[in-house]
């Protein structure tokens, strides 16, 4: 059986815009909150609004056979896309006809949307966004073992995607608002 671990491919915040261009809203919205989430497609697609409390997404993971809970910090930008998505439905992402999306519906309009912005040979799949948000996450200074928690990944799985997309500067700076935070970065 064929098995392939993209986690450490990862949309830029060009690749995004770049789709959000020529898609419709609701590819945008869903682009938008896997980048801000983390969660997997089937997670996103089945997502209701009622799993957004007042500090955190929970939601049984489907992968887990709904055994284990996905908690995602609703932290600004995340409350920023939420409120941009319309209430049409109990699920959160609905398609142009305001109904819930099947995975085949929204794959087949995802890939109609890459091929629209140009990216139709550009090696980038809906799920890779799943990197994109574990990045994101440890440049606004989570740890890596809090990113592996929200993600669901080891710690090294998560050190390795910071490594290899995360640049230096912004790795330091991300160091040093941890230290401070501790207060043990004040010379002391």
């Amino acid at each position: 059986m064929y098995k392939s671990d993209r986690s450490e491919i990862i949309w830029t915040d060009g690749d995004i815009v770049t789709i959000k261009k020529t898609s419709s809203a609701e590819i945008g919205w869903a682009v938008d909150l896997a980048a801000h989430t983390g969660l997997r497609l089937g997670d996103l697609l089945r997502l209701p609004w009622s799993c957004v409390g007042s500090d955190a997404i929970v939601i049984a993971t489907g992968k887990s056979g709904h055994r284990r809970e996905a908690i995602v910090p609703l932290y600004d930008a995340l409350k920023a896309v939420l409120a941009s998505i319309p209430r049409r439905s109990p699920i959160i992402l609905t398609n142009t006809r305001s109904r819930p999306w099947s995975r085949d519906g929204f794959s087949s309009v995802f890939s109609k949307a890459k091929i629209a912005a140009g990216m139709h040979d550009v090696d980038l799949h809906f799920h890779d966004l799943r990197g994109t948000a574990a990045t994101r996450f440890y440049v606004a200074g989570l740890s890596e073992r809090v990113v592996a928690e929200i993600m669901g990944w080891s710690e090294d799985h998560v050190g390795k995607i910071i490594r290899k997309y995360v640049d230096r500067a912004a790795a330091t700076r991300a160091v040093i608002r941890q230290l401070n935070a501790r207060g043990d970065g004040n010379g002391k």
